[in-house]
């Protein structure tokens, strides 16, 4: 009996994606690589941003941002995730699961608030590029940058502290690899009425409100590069937004699939695979998409490989 802690369960069980040993051997594989490609990938854009002086920009500086949080991301999830498959019993405590849901929860709501401001820093540089050092000074990137990471923690504080109130008196099994607030509720014995007005209020301003704000940035960017005469110059232009906005696709579509949209009747097997789309296949992805659609990042990469030989 945990009564600091409000709760009578000392451990979650948490579900995995196969109880054949084959299968689990597979999986333990292909996770372990798609970790390693992560953290890898995202190390390596950072080393290259950092290495090389003429990527010190606004747009690059946000680009560290993002790959910063796609490791930490795939660390707070992958790691216990290839543990559970390579044990026979996959539990976690009940200070690990509240540990992991403020990890998580705190990453990907940053990562949400990011992408609106990578967004914002295309708008300006495209529809406002006159005004562009002025808007996007390096004053107003670290604030923005340090902002999307505060409001992210204090969001995540609010909801930990309300679940960490909440009685759990049994069953203890999840039905995810992972610990998430919506999953969490389920198992709930106590009233979660706060819990799903605070749920709804932060669906509204890191989903709703972002989300809008991101397609507003690139409603003005295509408005502009269409009345561009040059080709050229549209093509450069929208070479700069492709890549973030792909990435913006991806991440979102299963981000309110699984937070926005969690009643939607959708089984818990597609609720796992959603859930590895946005905390291991994406972070995977996103150095890959900066990299090959970026020549300036490809040529930084080059140099990066080239000192190392």
């Amino acid at each position: 009996m945990e009564a600091n802690n409000h709760t009578a369960v000392v451990e979650f069980v948490l579900q995995g994606f196969s109880g054949d040993p084959w299968l689990q051997v597979l999986f333990s594989a292909f996770f372990l690589l798609l970790y390693l490609m992560a953290l890898a990938g995202n190390v390596i854009i950072v080393m290259a941003i950092g290495l090389n002086p003429s990527l010190h920009t606004p747009m690059y500086f946000f680009l560290t941002n993002l790959a910063l949080l796609d490791i930490l991301c795939t660390s707070t999830v992958l790691p216990k995730l290839l543990e559970g498959l390579v044990a026979t019993r996959s539990t976690i405590s009940y200070g690990g699961c509240m540990a992991q849901l403020f990890f998580l929860t705190w990453f990907l709501g940053a990562e949400l608030l990011l992408l609106t401001a990578m967004a914002y820093d295309r708008y300006v540089a495209i529809c406002q590029p006159l005004h562009y050092h002025a808007l996007m000074s390096w004053p107003i990137c670290i604030l923005l940058a340090g902002s999307v990471w505060v409001i992210s923690v204090v969001s995540t504080s609010v909801h930990t502290g309300l679940m960490a109130r909440l009685y759990f008196c049994g069953p203890n099994q999840i039905r995810h690899f992972l610990c998430e607030v919506p999953t969490l509720l389920l198992l709930s014995c106590s009233p979660t009425m706060l819990n799903n007005v605070m749920i709804v209020i932060a669906d509204v301003y890191f989903g709703v409100v972002n989300f809008l704000l991101t397609m507003l940035s690139y409603g003005c960017i295509i408005a502009s590069i269409v009345r561009m005469r040059s080709a050229a110059g549209k093509r450069k232009a929208f070479s700069t937004c492709s890549s973030h906005l792909l990435v913006v696709t991806l991440y979102y579509s299963t981000v309110i699939y699984t937070y926005i949209l969690p009643g939607s009747g959708s089984s818990s097997e597609n609720g796992k695979v959603v859930a590895l789309l946005y905390t291991v296949v994406s972070p995977t992805l996103n150095p890959l998409i900066y990299s090959l659609r970026n020549k300036d990042v490809k040529m930084a990469l080059g140099r990066v490989f080239a000192c190392t030989w």
